[in-house]
């Protein structure tokens, strides 16, 4: 990575961080599984933020199957003091670096791709991985928060008329489907949460994600946003594949870091917080505003099919906003340019 893109997504994470927030974190030592992914990423850009220019003292230990590409993604990095790497499959987990206070579980891709053309090993790491990552922390006499990062997917399909998800919400998706097998192994993960938590009183908190867009999140991902990004960068048309009335909203990754650090330092065990952005947009509107983002703008064209449905994905966030102060600190058109300006520099656009 080149100084102009570690300086922009310091930048970044110093505008989106309270560091006085996060005091409950300082000289504290926390594995993230699933760390060497887009969410670990930048989790660990922000504690190298925090590190460097707050004097916080956080270590962090990453453990992924991939640390090859953390060392290819973020180099500046993976060569940190306060930083290990640890190259595990996480159902192999079977006790927890030494000194490890706060455990940060997000293992599990949310790549749809890999739910359907390997259902089984998607299930198997959210499931067993999950378990391996509850026993260690149960074992560990140091620990003192364990983080679930779940899924937004958990609710199931949103009612159109709903305007955002809260917590609350009962819901659930379609368990014979196997596009349900990401959202109903995250679901099962959080009831073997409840039960670990209920029978060893692990101080366990869970944080149910909902879309990104920034840095770090490759253009090939099969998620419209990152779709209509690359076809802007290589000169349009921006394609619309799906429904154009479809709803989303889209949280930049600084505040998706800040926030999940802040539940881990305050969020009440036995409570799920959602994280994303409560501001929403049509695919229609996202495209249009995408391509307003050029000079000369890419022309957008709608490819939906016949009779294609809407759906809608924003969630509620009056729980993070009202019991930990949290707050959306860049916008959707800001998140645009910003990413745009990201994947320029980078030269990731590819056809």
């Amino acid at each position: 990575m080149t100084d102009k893109l570690t300086a922009s997504v310091r930048a970044d994470c110093a505008a989106a961080a309270d560091p006085g927030a996060l005091q409950a974190l300082a000289g504290r030592h926390i594995l993230i599984t699933g760390g060497t992914g887009f969410v670990g990423t930048w989790l660990t850009e922000m504690v190298a933020h925090l590190n460097d220019e707050h004097s916080l003292g956080m270590r962090l230990s990453l453990l992924g199957p991939h640390a090859a590409d953390f060392h290819s993604r973020a180099p500046h990095l993976a060569g940190r003091k306060d930083i290990d790497l640890i190259e595990r499959d996480v159902r192999d987990l079977d006790s927890l670096p030494t000194g490890v206070t706060h455990v940060i579980h997000a293992a599990g891709t949310p790549d749809n791709r890999m739910h359907a053309s390997d259902p089984l090993r998607t299930m198997s790491v959210i499931s067993a991985g999950t378990s391996a990552v509850l026993r260690a922390s149960v074992d560990s006499p140091d620990l003192q928060k364990f983080l679930f990062v779940s899924s937004g997917l958990v609710y199931g399909p949103q009612p159109l008329d709903l305007p955002g998800i809260s917590e609350k919400y009962v819901g659930g998706p379609e368990c014979d489907s196997i596009a349900s097998v990401y959202p109903e192994a995250k679901r099962y993960a959080e009831v073997e949460c409840a039960a670990w938590r209920g029978q060893t009183k692990l101080p366990l908190v869970t944080a149910r994600p909902f879309a990104f867009i920034g840095p770090y999140q490759g253009l090939d991902k099969p998620w419209a946003v990152n779709n209509f990004l690359r076809d802007a960068l290589l000169g349009g048309p921006i394609r619309i594949m799906g429904c154009a009335d479809t709803v989303r909203s889209y949280m930049y990754p600084s505040d998706m870091a800040f926030w999940l650090l802040r539940i881990l330092a305050d969020g009440v065990p036995g409570v799920a917080y959602n994280v994303g952005s409560p501001e929403a947009v049509t695919l229609k509107d996202l495209a249009d505003r995408i391509a307003g983002a050029f000079d000369e703008p890419p022309a957008v064209a709608c490819r939906g099919g016949a009779n294609p449905r809407p759906s809608r994905f924003v969630p509620d966030v009056d729980r993070c906003r009202d019991t930990l102060g949290l707050r959306v600190t860049v916008p959707l058109g800001d998140a645009i340019v910003r990413t745009l300006e990201w994947h320029r520099a980078a030269g990731t656009a590819r056809a």
